[in-house]
This record gives C-alpha cells, structure tokens and sequence, in this order.
C-alpha cells in the first residue's frame, strides 16, 4: 500500500509543532489521565514521527504508553495480527496510526466491548497532525459541529446536489446525526479526527446519483482522485458504477467479496476541518475536507445508530462543492455554508472567506 505523504522526511520537519499537536491529542482530546494505558497502534507505512511524539507526550502526562508496531496489511479493515490484538483489549486507550487500519474488525469490537476509548488516526503524518489538530481551535471546532449535528438532525428531507453530478434525495424521519470527532470522554467509544457530523437517512428513503470527485478509499489503488467515480443508488443501494479507470477500479473491488452488503450506503457526512482544503489521499484527512460531503458505503457500525450490518469492508469516498438543502433550505452552496449561525460558527472558528 503506497501513500505519499507529500511532506518533508526529515526528522525536524515541524518538530516543535508535532510536538504540541501530540499534546493536544493526549492531554485535551483523548483525555488521558495519570495512570492509564495508551497502546499506540502503527504499521510500516506510518510516520513514525507523529507515533514518537504521541508516546512522549503520552508518557509526559503520567499515562503509560506502547507503541506496538506490526507490517502493513494491504487490505483495510483486517484482522490485526495476535500480538496487536492482544495489546489493544486491555488499553484504556487506543490510537490508530497504521495505514492498513483494523479499525471495524472482530478485535476492534472486543476492545471497544472491553471499553478502551479509541481515536482511528490512520496515516496522520506530521503535516496532519499539525494541520487538523495543532493549529485547530478545537473547542470552536466542536461547536460548529454541535450546531450542524442539530441542523440535521432537525430536518426530514436530504438534498445532496454537486457541480460534479451528485443528485442525491433521502429522508430522515427522526433518525439522530452524531458528531465523530468528540472527545474521548467515554468508555467503549469510538471517535475520529474533528472536523465530521455524520449520520444515515433511512437507507430505503436513499435514491439518486453520487458523484464521488474528490478522494476514495480503499481499495489502495485510489485515494486522491483524477476523475470522477458515479454511483447510481436506489432505496439506498449502489445499482451501477460508471466512469473511467477508476471507477472500473472501484467496481472491480466492490464485486470481488461477492457481498451484497458492500453495495449498501452505510453513512453520510459533512466535512469541516479547516485544516484539510484539498484531497491528500489521506482517507482520515480527505474526509473531513472544509465544506466537502463524505459518504461511507459497506459495513455500518452502531455509532452511526441506522440499521447497522456487517460487510467484508468499508470505503468512503468524498464529494467536493456540495449544495445541501435541508426541508427546502439551502444550509451550503457549493461548499460555503448559508445559515447565519453556521457563518458566524465559522468566523470564531477563523475560518477563511468568513
């Protein structure tokens, strides 16, 4: 699995920087308390810088901290090998700096059960972590997110339209959106990077055209993309792929874990961490692209509170310049929010435009 990190290599490349970054993490997101376990799961691909760093930083606040380093799985969402998943079931708190994640395997669900506070991180490297999290007032961060949670949660009808093609219609009926990148202020949770609210309309309600334009991943032959990958979904099932050789990319991996599951819409999202302005091939990063819709197709994970399913895998791809219209209401035209409180959110989160 190739990502280019498209950073300087050298040990002090934003070494001050990472260092307070990984601060953040340990102290102010990720909660740790004197005392307390934090495994530091990462693989080959990883930047071992940002996993230095969060150890120390680890360790500077009183917590113990392990850094378990195992080969890079090619593909995502795998079961860790024992060793790794040994470590993470007793942790009281678990990063996730590997490229080839564990994140939704077995052993992910047996530590979440055993109620580690877990963070999936894969692929930060040092421009990340000091990009999305160092320089991010994180504390307006999360009231920008609370308030879009509340929009959406509020509405019924979902119109997701893009420059790029997507037209997508859904309902919500009551179902509830979550902000992923809290704090990990509970046991047995799992959160994201800042900058995510997302949420499932109901999946049957799910018709339209999805225009992914900006970043898909996995399989590992994409991330960053060049051209445009459309998805037909109908009652919220993927019926067609089309487009160039990416798209047959996306198709050919989609068919070949002959699972129906993993041709279901799993999730929505609405990107907006001021940090990330442009795809990486960064899954974690793109994802939360400022103003950008995310959408999750396989496997359905409870946090998402839909239906929740099992598939072979999970993907996400991202929509760039979306319009969202809630009810009749645009809250964002092409990538730029409308709503008075959503604008002012914006400018005390010193968001650039705003």
């Amino acid at each position: 699995m190739d990502i280019e990190l498209g950073t300087e290599i050298r040990d002090e490349y934003l070494d001050w920087e990472v260092a307070a970054g990984a601060r953040k993490l340990i102290e102010d997101i990720m909660l740790a308390q004197q005392g307390e376990t934090v495994v530091i799961t990462a693989d080959t691909s990883s930047d071992m810088r940002v996993v230095r760093a969060t150890a120390r930083a680890a360790y500077a606040a009183g917590a113990l901290p392990a850094v378990v380093l195992h080969p890079t799985q090619r593909e995502m969402y795998q079961e860790p090998p024992a060793p790794v998943a040994g470590a993470i079931q007793n942790a009281d708190i678990w990063i996730e700096f590997a490229v080839g994640l564990v994140f939704l395997s077995d052993a992910w669900k047996q530590a979440i059960d055993n109620g580690v506070r877990y963070i999936c991180l894969t692929a930060m490297d040092a421009s990340m972590l000091v990009n999305c999290i160092q320089r991010v007032r994180y504390d307006k961060l999360l009231d920008l997110g609370n308030l879009l949670r509340d929009t959406v949660q509020a509405a019924d009808k979902v119109e997701i339209y893009s420059p790029g093609g997507t037209n997508l219609v859904a309902y919500n009926q009551g179902r509830k959106a979550r902000q992923s990148g809290k704090l990990a202020d509970t046991k047995g949770e799992a959160i994201m990077l800042g900058g995510q609210v997302s949420w499932c309309p109901i999946e049957e309600t799910i018709n339209g055209t999805l225009v992914f334009d900006g970043a898909l991943f996995p399989p590992a032959e994409l991330g960053k993309l060049s051209g445009k990958v459309e998805l037909t979904l109908k009652e919220g099932v993927v019926t067609e792929v089309k487009g160039g050789m990416q798209a047959k990319i996306f198709e050919r991996w989609l068919a070949s874990f002959n699972d129906a599951n993993m041709y279901r819409l799993a999730h929505y999202s609405l990107g907006f961490n001021p940090g990330v302005t442009k795809p990486s091939g960064r899954i974690v990063e793109d994802e939360r692209i400022f103003g950008s819709v995310e959408m999750g197709i396989g496997s359905q994970g409870p946090q998402i509170r839909g239906k929740t399913w099992k598939a072979a895998a999970h993907t996400d791809g991202v929509v760039l310049n979306p319009t969202v219209v809630l009810d009749g209401v645009t809250i964002e035209k092409e990538g730029v929010y409308q709503l008075d409180s959503l604008v002012n959110a914006c400018r005390e989160l010193d968001v650039p435009g705003y």
